[in-house]
């Protein structure tokens, strides 16, 4: 029987990779950052917390066989592709890149003036050696809507965007203040506050940049703080 657990991850535990265009926190094991014991959680490999500085970004580099979604907070992102693909992200919309059998891109800040602010997550996919892929949803209204919108899945029948991983779901919540949600049960989900701060059953309280890792903890709720919360909360086997 799997032991239920919830381990707490503060902001300023986090690995931190900052160079004079970017400023970026990593949840797990990243590049040069390497830590044995901290690599995933469930099927999360990745969540990084990047902030772009003005007309700068991360130039082409090359991806193989791995789900990538991207979130942005604050800003504008563009996106391009060995695909073709060329989409500009903003707060709210949804972007899933699937590496497949091989894909090079760039992830630029086209503002000359402002930071952008974006929370990049990998899955592992469970087929190998897809046709590279690309999709983006703008989930604005339901966000505004109330409650947790799942943004990306690997379902094809709940409106999000679509990935590889049948067994992870990403979900998304911009909560006003005092709004209570749950965590979708899963043997494991991790609960990322990105903006604002929450109180988590059985936990207590999180902020701007704290994780919980929950472990087959069922669906405890989260309620948003006095100035509201926006949270992005991984449910996968």
């Amino acid at each position: 029987m799997t032991t239920t657990t919830i381990d707490v991850r503060r902001s300023d535990e986090r690995f931190h990779t900052r160079i004079d265009w970017l400023d970026s926190r990593h949840s797990f094991s990243f590049g040069h950052h390497y830590d044995p014991d901290n690599t995933h959680h469930g099927l999360l490999l990745v969540s990084n917390d990047d902030i772009v500085r003005a007309a700068s970004g991360f130039s082409t580099h090359g991806h193989r066989d791995m789900e990538i979604v991207t979130w942005v907070l604050s800003g504008r992102l563009e996106h391009k592709d060995s695909a073709g693909h060329h989409g500009e992200l903003y707060p709210g919309l949804a972007q899933r890149m699937s590496a497949g059998t091989g894909i090079r891109h760039s992830e630029m800040n086209p503002s000359p003036t402002e930071d952008v602010r974006f929370i990049q997550m990998w899955v592992p996919p469970d087929t190998a050696s897809v046709v590279p892929g690309y999709e983006q949803l703008d989930v604005n209204d339901q966000l505004d809507a109330g409650g947790l919108v799942t943004v990306a899945s690997g379902r094809k029948d709940d409106g999000a965007i679509f990935i590889h991983q049948r067994d992870a779901a990403l979900h998304v919540g911009r909560l006003q203040a005092g709004e209570v949600v749950s965590v979708p049960d899963a043997p494991h989900a991790h609960v990322f506050v990105a903006i604002g701060a929450v109180e988590l059953d059985g936990a207590g309280s999180l902020a701007a940049g704290d994780a919980a890792r929950l472990t087959a903890a069922g669906s405890p709720a989260i309620t948003a703080g006095d100035d509201g919360a926006e949270v992005l909360i991984w449910a996968t086997a």
